[in-house]
């Protein structure tokens, strides 16, 4: 295994157990925007340029319900 194809591996290995622990915490939506952008640099480097577009769009969904649960939270205090 090359060193592209393990980042690959961890890269999207940690966005499934982010988008898992999710409902665990606003950090674990932010730790899944991250592992969705870490994703989309696999997918350039490994040359998916589609996949790497959808991950790139799915960090900006993400980071998006991350800004939105912090917005709730801060209200109800």
């Amino acid at each position: 295994m090359d060193a592209l194809t393990a980042f690959g591996l961890v890269s999207v290995g940690f966005t499934m157990l982010c988008y898992v622990l999710e409902n665990r915490g606003r950090g674990w939506v932010l730790a899944f925007a991250g592992g969705c952008l870490m994703s989309s640099v696999y997918g350039f480097l490994q040359g998916a340029w589609p996949f790497g577009l959808v991950e790139l769009a799915w960090t900006g969904v993400a980071l998006a319900r991350w800004h939105r649960l912090g917005a709730v939270s801060m209200r109800t205090l």
